[in-house]
């Protein structure tokens, strides 16, 4: 049986990872970290990691990075492998996750969805199959209550068809006043309204012809589903720092 500690369990990620969770055969929630903490319930909800008293085998994060390092402080001291699905880290937390991965087990990835992962694949072929030719813009939209842009899927996107440039070209964050011709950049551009779960859309456009590459998740709880899988593949490995690439060669 693993043993989980959800991390933002009162949030909506929390709620559908306790759902999904609650289904599993081989998985069980020990405990969770909330500001609403609340000891007496089932099960109990602390409000910090120094609180925690359950064995624990993996973390399931779907809170904020306002709480990264007290968790990864407690995760390395009890040798806990801690799955991060938060989005919004600035590049100092991405030093630490990658300090902290040389001793413990750390998965990190932008989407936890199936779907956009197999997106990811197909933008770097496209973008190498297709060359200079053809400019990229990437359009993500989002609800209205998401508190950060670029998505953290929108940068992988762009991470993906930059690679095919050996990383040359700049990214552009939205376009605003008389800014010139476009020059050699991945243009980035958010959306926020409303209740969108999430949607992707990848423009190659060409002399005469444009390619689109879209995924729409319809529910949260692909991400929910794609963090557990994550959880059970995590449990028990060797310190590193992993994404869902490594859990597709085991599909």
């Amino acid at each position: 049986m693993i043993n989980v500690l959800v991390c933002g369990i009162n949030g909506k990620m929390g709620k559908s990872i306790t759902e999904l969770i609650a289904a599993e055969k081989d998985m069980q929630i020990v405990c969770g970290i909330d500001l609403r903490a609340d000891k007496s319930a089932l099960p109990p909800v602390y409000a910090s990691f120094d609180a925690v008293c359950e064995k624990v085998d993996v973390i399931i994060d779907f809170s904020s990075p306002a709480v990264l390092k007290s968790e990864l402080d407690w995760a390395t001291k009890h040798n806990c492998p801690v799955v991060l699905a938060a989005t919004g880290y600035t590049e100092s937390d991405l030093k630490l996750i990658e300090a902290t991965s040389k001793k413990l087990a750390v998965f990190k990835t932008g989407n936890f969805s199936l779907g956009i992962n197999l997106l990811v694949k197909l933008v770097k072929q496209a973008a190498l199959a297709l060359g200079e030719g053809f400019d990229i813009e990437i359009i993500e939209k989002h609800h209205n209550q998401k508190v950060d842009a670029p998505s953290g899927t929108a940068i992988m996107l762009a991470e993906s068809a930059n690679s095919a440039f050996d990383n040359g070209k700049p990214y552009v964050n939205g376009r605003s006043g008389i800014t010139g011709k476009r020059g050699n950049e991945i243009g980035v551009h958010a959306v926020r309204g409303g209740t969108i779960v999430g949607e992707h859309d990848v423009i190659f456009a060409g002399e005469d012809e444009i390619i689109t590459l879209s995924h729409s998740a319809r529910s949260k709880r692909v991400f929910a589903a794609g963090a557990i899988k994550a959880a059970k593949w995590l449990a028990g490995k060797p310190a590193g720092l992993y994404d869902m690439t490594n859990v597709l060669e085991n599909l």
